[in-house]
């Protein structure tokens, strides 16, 4: 059995904008294993949205074969790519993407309501469990204008945790937050990855973020350039320790 989580060769995806076509993709190849922390980088142009998207199973290549933990994404309905991404994927995004009028528990639950397999009661203690792993067992009932940008992502990454998927795909997911909460985050996705193994994909623009990851794929012209194990790794734990607080004036 392989312990390759994302499996990508020749990736390439082409878009029709009047009469021009516009080469978005232009052959992408690499695997991300079990258990890596991985950040893609690129500017504006440079394909990283259409990558983020073709990983997600928002969108399917125009060529070459992308396999999700095994499974050949090219080959599947509308609605088979639904199911995969609910049970493979959990999401990230920069803008939180909570219901506002809904508390913390009922947001982390939504992703299990698709699930007819799981009861309400398991549904509750899964969404529990995944609020105590992000430490958020104390905000249950608070709604997202209860708590902070930095205690509203960390919902998010619940809700992306809570059905269990093979990888964390986060998008931006430090764009919206101070530098504080930033290196918050970046020290929760670490403590998940070093210490529960979860395979994490970043994508972000910011260098700073990326050096928190094992590896570093950089994109240009809808090409990969670069792809380096990131051998200065910093702890995201101690940047934010060394950050003065208020308390500190």
């Amino acid at each position: 059995m392989s312990n390759k989580i994302l499996e990508l060769k020749d990736i390439k995806r082409e878009f029709r904008m009047g009469i021009e076509l516009v080469k978005a993709l232009k052959g992408i190849s690499f695997d991300v294993s079990a258990g890596e922390f991985l950040t893609i980088m690129g500017s504006s142009g440079s394909g990283k949205t259409t990558l983020l998207n073709t990983l997600g199973c928002l969108d399917k290549p125009t060529d070459g074969t992308y396999l999700l933990d095994g499974v050949d994404v090219r080959k599947l309905s509308r609605n088979e790519l639904a199911r995969l991404r609910n049970l493979k994927i959990g999401f990230v995004f920069q803008a939180y993407n909570l219901l506002p009028r809904t508390s913390a528990l009922e947001n982390v639950e939504l992703p299990l309501m698709y699930n007819p397999d799981i009861s309400a009661r398991d549904r509750r203690e899964r969404a529990v469990r995944a609020l105590e792993a992000v430490n958020l067992a104390d905000r249950l009932d608070h709604t997202p204008s209860q708590l902070s940008g930095g205690q509203q992502q960390r919902v998010a990454i619940a809700r992306a945790l809570v059905n269990e998927p093979v990888m964390i795909l986060a998008d931006e997911a430090t764009g919206n937050l101070d530098s504080r909460s930033s290196y918050s985050i970046m020290a929760l996705l670490q403590d998940l990855n070093q210490n529960q193994g979860k395979t994490i994909v970043f994508v972000t623009h910011e260098p700073d973020i990326a050096a928190f990851s094992n590896r570093t794929i950089t994109l240009r012209d809808g090409r990969v350039i670069k792809d380096s194990v990131n051998e200065n790794k910093r702890s995201a734990k101690e940047v934010l320790a060394s950050i003065p607080t208020a308390d500190d004036y």
